[in-house]
């Protein structure tokens, strides 16, 4: 999509040069590092319509009533942590992701870590490496078919991730603020009794106040000792000290991690533990979908705006 003419624009956080490419070509682009930035020029700022974003770059009530344009918020990511949402309801904003365009990629890595953490694959590889094979064979690991998989979380990047666990013979199931319409697959009304399900419980769900530390020491507890749990939602949304005793007690079995709270540092406990196969965020990390993202992004700003 393309826009007529150029509407003003403002670009929070920094972006891939090719994102940032895209937005300087269709908008009239204002970029800054961050909020307080933003806020300081913010007389200048009065025309902006659109803002463009991370997602997780603050962007809170102030700066939202500081910009009478705006119309909407358009998010280079699946989640939209840092934005004050109701400010942004109370003003009729519209808050856009790209969750629909790297929903494929995120839940590729999440049933990776879901095969990684059933056979460590990381621990089998360094025992192919390090000599250790020559003195006996590697434990046995546990088979996806018929497992049982919880999903918290069925939006796009959850029904994505059901619809692989399916194909490999997995039991799936999940939790939600509601049941989703058109699935197949039953519904939990509790996070805990999902977990005591479940053998594999993967988060998929946005991060934010409301999920804050959703996943504790209760839920840990009633996921098991055969439990794993992967998380390729937000860092936040799992207690990582609790969830670094689990591992370490033997209250779970393993986990498989893309996300964390304190990135790009990992809480160290969890760095340490054999048992926990850890990513860099890399779930959307792919050409092609970064790519399309960018393009959503921008094309989330343009309709919008262009219909005024």
């Amino acid at each position: 999509m393309t826009l007529r003419r150029k509407i003003p624009v403002l670009q929070i956080g920094a972006m891939p040069p090719a994102a940032e490419a895209l937005l300087a070509d269709q908008f009239e682009l204002a970029s800054f590092a961050g909020e307080i930035l933003a806020l300081a020029d913010a007389g200048r700022l009065s025309g902006v319509r659109g803002i463009a974003t991370t997602g997780k770059a603050p962007i809170g009530a102030e700066l939202i009533r500081a910009l009478p344009g705006l119309r909407v918020i358009s998010c280079l990511g699946a989640g939209f942590d840092g934005i004050d949402v109701s400010a942004a309801r109370a003003r009729d904003v519209e808050i856009a992701t790209t969750s629909r365009v790297l929903a494929a990629d995120v839940a590729d890595v999440a049933m990776g870590l879901v095969i990684a953490t059933a056979r460590d694959f990381v621990g089998a590889d360094r025992f192919a490496r390090d000599g250790t094979w020559s003195s006996g064979r590697y434990p046995l690991g546990r088979s996806l078919g018929g497992a049982k998989l919880g999903i918290v979380g069925l939006g796009n990047i959850g029904k994505a991730v059901a619809r692989r666990a399916s194909a490999f013979d997995m039991q799936v199931a999940y939790t939600a603020r509601r049941p989703v319409e058109g699935v197949s697959w039953s519904y939990f009304a509790e996070l805990a009794k999902l977990a005591r399900w479940s053998r594999f419980l993967v988060l998929c769900c946005p991060g934010g106040p409301e999920t804050y530390r959703l996943v504790d020491q209760n839920v840990l507890s009633a996921l098991g000792t055969d439990g794993v749990l992967i998380n390729v939602a937000r860092g936040s949304v799992v207690d990582e000290a609790a969830l670094a005793q689990a591992i370490e007690t033997g209250m779970i079995a393993s986990a498989g991690l893309d996300v964390f709270e304190g990135e790009p540092n990992p809480h160290p406990a969890l760095a340490a533990s054999p048992r926990v196969t850890m990513l860099p965020h890399i779930g959307s990390a792919t050409v092609e979908t970064r790519e399309r993202m960018a393009q959503a992004m921008v094309d989330a700003l343009v309709g919008p705006l262009e219909a005024e």
